[in-house]
């Protein structure tokens, strides 16, 4: 047995474990407050439900900028310094989240939250990227997304039984969770910075173009793998805003533990078979994963919409598991797959967007389309919108792995005008 254990710990480099360790200690208390953070703002602010999604919106807008940013600072500064900076703003909104009252400091906690959580993504996906090999990368994003599900199995039955009782309570664990993973991060996780790229950065070389100066025709590929998930991330958002409303009034006193029990469910399962799950798929061609995953989320939007009873949230739910065990790993193996070595931090910056359009905007749309109509109207528009994004990324995803190499690689490499530029 210790053997074991021994080959399995040899298996993933320090920085893996370390972010592994990091996300359980996170994970637990971020999915406890996640939930039930609508109706706590929904409470503090008189019924409002537009200000909770606008609130809740901030942290996703704001990331869409910052998050640019923080993989151009871990392409040229490092991954570990802006891992422990996003780490401490994390932290930070937290134990102001613990005592705001009014919706501006609220909403100054969430634009605080949003800068951090942007920042910290595309640098700890690069640091993947840097020390992994290319074979085995959806393994290592499975196990990453493993550990991130523990909290999403404890997490929101916990937050059930904390948040009826001292909400505060749960914000302040979060905000000592975050300050653990930053002294996990300073004193035991290496810089993993390509040595190329280090080199670049004293050698004298011209530095390179800001990312909002960058050609973006050079890298539409990664742009339209951006696009196209979109929807994926609406279908997410939802689960934290217009959900729990809708099943308030679907199913009155029981939305609650309904809720709690549909997140935990999610996150058992892909604890249990997340990692297996991408063993068993590595090989498989991404886009016929893709278009499995979409499929999915399709039938899951229409049950959340839906479904009269608890037992169909819960196949539903089971088919959300299945979709997201899928389209994880291997949608980020694919981003690493066609990103420069020197601009991994950039292109999951960018890839990134995706989830801070999504989670920017989807609250504030759909709780608009909620307040108007209903849940039911909301969720069968995100099914539409996720066919149509379905198709169009397993078309992009076929052409990309069935094209000559040599074809795939002059779209995603930078011009040699740009390259002597830089």
């Amino acid at each position: 047995m210790s053997q074991r254990m021994m080959q399995l710990f040899q298996r993933y480099d320090t920085a893996i474990w370390i972010r592994i360790a990091g996300s359980l200690m996170v994970t637990v208390t971020n999915f406890m407050i996640r939930p039930f953070l609508v109706f706590y703002l929904y409470d503090k602010m008189d019924g409002s439900i537009l200000l909770p999604m606008l609130i809740v919106g901030l942290q996703p807008l704001t990331g869409l900028v910052m998050g640019l940013w923080g993989g151009e600072l871990a392409d040229k500064y490092g991954r570990k310094p802006v891992m422990i900076a996003s780490l401490a703003l994390n932290m930070l909104a937290m134990t102001g989240f613990a005592f705001a009252e009014s919706v501006w400091m609220f909403a100054a906690m969430a634009i605080l939250n949003g800068i951090g959580h942007s920042m910290f993504g595309p640098a700890a996906n690069a640091q993947i990227a840097d020390v992994v090999p290319e074979d085995r990368r959806a393994e290592v994003f499975a196990a990453l997304h493993t550990a991130f599900n523990v909290g999403a199995a404890v997490g929101p039955l916990l937050g059930l039984y904390v948040f009826n009782r001292e909400p505060q309570l749960v914000f302040a664990l979060s905000a000592l969770g975050f300050a653990l993973f930053l002294l996990l991060v300073l004193l035991k996780l290496p810089e993993t910075l390509p040595k190329e790229a280090r080199g670049a950065q004293t050698s004298g070389k011209p530095a390179k173009q800001p990312l909002l100066q960058m050609n973006w025709r050079e890298h539409r590929t990664l742009l339209w793998m951006t696009l196209f998930m979109v929807p994926v991330g609406m279908l997410y958002a939802q689960v934290e805003t217009t959900l729990p409303l809708h099943l308030r009034d679907r199913f009155s006193d029981d939305y609650k533990w309904m809720l709690a029990a549909m997140l935990s469910l999610n996150g058992a399962v892909v604890t249990l078979f997340q990692v297996f799950i991408a063993n068993r798929t590595e090989h498989y061609a991404t886009y016929r994963i893709v278009l499995l995953s979409f499929s999915l989320m399709v039938c899951t939007a229409l049950g959340y919409g839906f479904a009269p009873t608890l037992a169909l949230l819960i196949v539903s739910e089971v088919l959300f598991s299945i979709g997201e065990m899928l389209i994880g790993p291997h949608m980020q193996k694919a981003v690493s797959m066609i990103a420069p070595a020197d601009m991994r931090g950039r292109y999951f910056s960018i890839y990134s967007m995706n989830w801070q359009v999504s989670r920017g905007l989807g609250p504030v749309l759909f709780g608009s389309i909620y307040e108007i109509s209903n849940g039911q109207t909301a969720f069968a528009i995100i099914a539409l919108f996720l066919v149509a994004a379905g198709i169009a990324q397993y078309t992009l995803i076929r052409r990309l792995q069935t094209a000559p190499k040599r074809t795939v690689q002059a779209e995603v490499q930078p011009a040699p005008v740009a390259a002597a530029a830089e």
